[in-house]
């Protein structure tokens, strides 16, 4: 099991780099540090459709 973390710093203006990391790492989990996004702007469907589901408070 891989357990990685990355400082999105700004899910959304940096969505991009994340999926692009995502396909290289393939890490299992993931914790996203500084999101910097309400519940309503997290880009939970671009994650899923990358295989990833998320849980966040």
């Amino acid at each position: 099991m891989k357990i990685a973390t990355f400082n999105v710093n700004n899910i959304n203006g940096r969505l991009q780099n994340l999926l692009a990391w995502l396909t290289v790492a393939k890490p299992d989990i993931v914790c996203l540090q500084e999101l910097k996004a309400r519940q309503t702007q997290f880009p939970r469907t671009a994650l899923a459709t990358a295989g990833y589901g998320a849980v966040w408070v």
